[in-house]
């Protein structure tokens, strides 16, 4: 437990050495009061469990049909929510559980770096979140039989990034959106956290995409340049400025009021929206993260479902995918005061 702490705080700071641009000065995080309550503790908990006990044969994840169309992007986000919880592969609780989908992502790398079926009609979703699941557990681990194909993956990432600066659906030079660019970018900065080779001009480039996204009126974002802004999207976006070094940039806390004054359990892609606004309030820090986690805390557990000791969470909302999806999320979002992810360090 102790090794899973230090190791996220190194990470953390070598992080903010990483990200940032060169001889910029990185703020300290203001200080962390939240904890995980008991109870929480108990959600998380029993939501491992029924994660554990829905694993499949080959590693993967998926139960509602839209889940099962995915299953590279589910067990992406799974594989997240046992890290969060302070699972590696053969370390925790459930290390082996972690080990075996983790062993699904890489058999599914091919030598181009696609992940299985590369005519998915929103492949880059799923290749995102894979990737930032193996980056994680690489930085983590050092596993040599992730580098190579990790390498593969990034590479990909790169070569497909756009004109404008952002990313589409499919891994093609074309169009670009804010949902899609956020996954990518946050995939780059953990494979650069754990050494992985990113051109500075790669992440400079996705910086000029988002904030070309950002609707002045409002202060949130747009899902492309001149659209109308939304929650989801604003989250995106500064959580995707905020990987990329610019912590405390302008349209970061203007961002942020906006996900304040947006933030209702009905909003649309909730779960999705709240995958990046958890992160990014949190490497904001103090007042804000404490405000934001209650928040979010108090939404949660109000939908989930118990069996015994087992929790979980049904596809809820618009853009609702499926009880795994939904409960990895959750899980991830209630588990971030433990601090093992270093993603999550500023």
């Amino acid at each position: 437990m102790i090794r899973f702490i230090v190791l996220s705080l190194i990470c953390g700071v070598v992080a903010s050495v990483q990200a940032a641009a060169p001889g910029a000065k990185v703020k300290p995080r203001p200080r962390d009061n939240v904890k995980v309550a008991k109870e929480h503790e108990a959600y998380i908990q029993g939501a491992l469990k029924y994660m554990a006990a829905k694993q499949k044969a080959d590693g993967s994840w998926g139960e509602s049909s839209e889940e099962r169309r995915h299953p590279v992007a589910i067990t992406g986000y799974t594989l997240i929510a046992f890290q969060a919880a302070g699972n590696l592969p053969g370390e925790g609780p459930y290390g082996r559980v972690v080990k075996k989908g983790m062993d699904y992502l890489l058999n599914q790398v091919g030598a181009d770096g696609i992940y299985g079926n590369r005519a998915s009609g929103q492949y880059m979703y799923a290749h995102g979140i894979a990737t930032i699941a193996l980056a994680e557990l690489y930085g983590q681990t050092r596993s040599p039989a992730i580098r190579g194909k990790l390498d593969r993956t990034i590479k990909l990432i790169i070569a497909s990034q756009n004109q404008q600066g952002g990313w589409r659906y499919r891994p093609v030079v074309r169009d670009a959106d804010v949902s899609v660019t956020v996954l990518q970018v946050v995939a780059l900065r953990a494979a650069k956290n754990s050494g992985i080779d990113v051109p500075q001009r790669t992440i400079d480039n996705a910086v000029k995409y988002v904030k070309a996204c950002h609707h002045a009126g409002t202060g949130g974002f747009s899902y492309q340049p001149g659209s109308s802004p939304g929650f989801a999207r604003t989250a995106a976006a500064i959580y995707s400025l905020q990987v990329c070094g610019l912590y405390d940039d302008p349209l970061v806390m203007k961002g942020s009021k906006y996900l304040f004054a947006n933030h209702r359990e009905s909003q649309e892609w909730y779960v999705y929206g709240n995958f990046y606004a958890a992160p990014a309030q949190y490497m904001i820090g103090g007042d804000t993260w404490e405000k934001w986690y209650k928040a979010i805390a108090t939404t949660v557990v109000k939908s989930i479902k118990k069996e015994g000791d087992i929790y979980r969470w049904d596809a809820s909302g618009r853009g609702g995918v499926g009880p795994i999806y939904t409960t990895a999320v959750y899980t991830t979002m209630l588990a971030m005061p433990y601090h093992y992810l270093p993603l999550y360090q500023r």
